[in-house]
């Protein structure tokens, strides 16, 4: 079994994990036989995506059998029966059916104040704070001067039952926290003090942030979830006014938060079929990533622009005879970013599934606002195809990789000298700089890792104006792990190097742990925030990086909502900072990190 994340690592022996559940057929015998035969091989190993077994103590048997039937591991778990999936699922979580149930506790004792100005304060919305996507908190709006920084501390915990990673970055308006999670469950939460106003249960795992807007008198919320279905829900009762799918293909998914701007919700497709491609039986690959705008009053479709315009086409055979197909993958992996200028949505794409890479993977791409045209690309590395076949696997694509695709959205800035700048991380290891005036002309490109499937910058960059700010996973990518992690400042001019600081590891003997910085970044006036594989949520110094802040958060909670919590790795969704208080999810149980499943806040002196 098998729970997918957006970043990617060359584990080859994932596909035989896979090969043993499509050859054995039904397996016989209680839980703990079906997993020794079809599972350990993988989840015992640490294989890529492939949660170990602590990870999946804190999921729910529902979720294991949803996964392994319809979701995500229906292709490997095709050959179990009805009873070898619930035995399994009640073998490597530990819980009966009927877990996942609604905790009663935590919920708000009074009625949920009136959700009418919710702009009239701070807030937090979306994945960026602002449709340019610079990941900059002002001042007046974060309440939390630089010099009070080192006085941060942990104000409530929330709990997020039935699941190991919390990689949902929390949306912050009007007072209240709108939060998805691996459960599918999205939830509203009283900031202040993580009381619960409403639950809404999604059909699968709801990766995305939340964008809030006005529907004429209402207020809605609108995600995205691991179905490829966009939501919109009452912000203020959580009950839902629509659902639409934005792309048909069986393993597409939102996991970039849909962009709102102007009644217009621009959604983001990726997928994962890069991992059920792997399989040498499996026709790999038919996905391409796409950008889709809806009415954001009724769903409808407006446009649809796919990232890769030629359809697959069969391309060749593998050893096993199994029809290969390209091109494929170009997937987007996070938030478009508008440009209201230019009237113009930029996105960034991952690395093809199969052979030929398309000229529009590994690029930044620029679509017409108003039709879904595409009106310039440019792409950053050329024939990377990669799935997690390679190197060895029968559907490896001839290239193999290297699997440098974007899973930053680009900051849209303004420079010093007039001009302005789309800035992403990649991959790679590599900070590019391009002009969206000029056709994306490349201003600068700068080195600040090594780079590879877990390395170089992973979920994103922040800008304040004058610097872009920049944490290195590199994850993998070295021979000692300590050499992993660190944080950079780069002029938006010229992408000259500022200053940087080498992560310092808070591993200790912690399992599954590392000094790798892949989750997004958040910067205020003074103050940038990064959070670590290691566990822990680290505030520099814009001016010179040294470190005023470091707190672990890999610890065990008294939650608010009574769920039993623990924190662990933090990758994915970068922090919050909102009136005074700064949010943060904790726990990745993915690639062998630390398995968590709590949101977090923190304030000066914990009030």
């Amino acid at each position: 079994m098998e729970f997918i994340a957006a970043s990617r690592v060359p584990i080859f022996v994932l596909v035989s994990c896979a090969a043993a559940l499509a050859q054995e057929g039904g397996a016989t015998g209680a839980g703990s036989a079906v997993y020794q035969n079809h599972c350990a091989q993988c989840h015992d190993k640490g294989v890529g995506r492939a949660p170990q077994p602590l990870a999946m103590t804190l999921m729910t048997p529902e979720r294991v059998v949803a996964a392994l039937t319809n979701g995500k591991m229906a292709e490997q778990g095709k050959s179990l029966t009805t009873a070898e999936a619930r035995s399994v699922a009640l073998f490597v979580t530990g819980k009966s059916f009927g877990a996942d149930a609604p905790v009663q506790q935590g919920a708000c004792a009074e009625p949920a104040p009136a959700f009418d100005k919710p702009f009239a304060g701070p807030y937090w919305n979306g994945w960026g704070v602002d449709s340019a996507n610079r990941r900059m908190q002002p001042a007046a709006m974060a309440g939390l001067p630089a010099d009070l920084v080192p006085q941060l501390k942990l104000k409530w915990a929330f709990g997020f039952p039935g699941g190991g990673k919390a990689f949902a970055q929390p949306t912050v308006v009007g007072g209240r926290i709108f939060a998805g999670s691996d459960s599918g469950k999205v939830y509203s939460i009283d900031a202040n003090t993580g009381c619960t106003y409403w639950m809404f249960k999604a059909d699968t795992p709801v990766r995305s942030a939340i964008s809030i807007g006005p529907v004429g008198p209402k207020w809605v919320a609108y995600f995205g979830d691991q179905h490829a279905q966009a939501y919109a829900v009452d912000a203020a009762t959580g009950a839902l006014l629509w659902k639409v799918r934005v792309e048909e293909h069986p393993a597409a998914m939102i996991t970039g938060a849909p962009a709102l701007y102007e009644g217009r919700l621009y959604v983001p497709d990726s997928s994962y079929e890069e991992v059920t491609g792997a399989a040498p039986k499996y026709e790999c690959c038919k996905f391409r990533g796409a950008l889709t705008a809806l009415d954001a009053a009724t769903g409808k479709q407006i446009w649809k622009s796919y990232t890769i315009a030629e359809e697959p086409h069969p391309v060749r055979k593998n050893k096993q005879g199994t029809q290969l197909w390209g091109p494929s993958g170009a997937g987007v992996w996070s938030s478009p970013t508008i440009d209201a200028k230019k009237r113009a949505v930029y996105v960034v794409t991952g690395d093809a599934y199969s052979d030929p890479a398309a000229r529009t993977s590994d690029s930044f791409l620029a679509f017409d606002m108003d039709t879904g045209k595409l009106l310039w690309s440019r792409q950053l590395t050329e024939g990377d195809a990669y799935n997690l076949g390679c190197p060895t696997g029968d559907n490896c694509p001839e290239t193999k990789g290297p699997d440098f695709d974007f899973g930053c959205s680009p900051n849209l800035v303004d420079l010093p000298n007039g001009k302005r700048a789309l800035v992403a991380g990649q991959k790679s290891g590599m900070v590019h700089a391009l002009d969206p005036d000029q056709q994306g002309e490349v201003l600068w490109s700068v080195r600040v890792g090594k780079g590879g499937p877990l390395g170089g910058v992973q979920w994103g960059n922040a800008s304040d104006g004058k610097n872009v700010y920049v944490a290195v996973s590199d994850h993998y990518a070295t021979p000692n792990l300590k050499d992993a992690g660190g944080m950079f400042a780069l002029k938006l001019d010229t992408g000259e190097r500022v200053w940087s600081t080498p992560a310092p590891s808070g591993c200790g003997i912690k399992a599954g742990c590392s000094p790798a910085q892949s989750a997004a970044v958040t910067v205020i006036p003074g103050v940038i925030f990064s959070g670590s594989l290691d566990g822990h949520l680290r505030a520099y110094s814009t001016t010179d990086g040294h470190i005023v802040w470091d707190v672990d958060t890999a610890v065990e909670y008294q939650t608010v909502n009574g769920v039993k919590a623990k924190g662990g790795s933090l990758d994915g969704p970068g922090p919050v900072v909102v009136g005074g208080t700064l949010f943060v999810n904790s726990g990745y149980g993915m690639f062998g990190e630390m398995p968590g499943n709590v949101l977090l806040a923190f304030s000066v002196d914990g009030k």
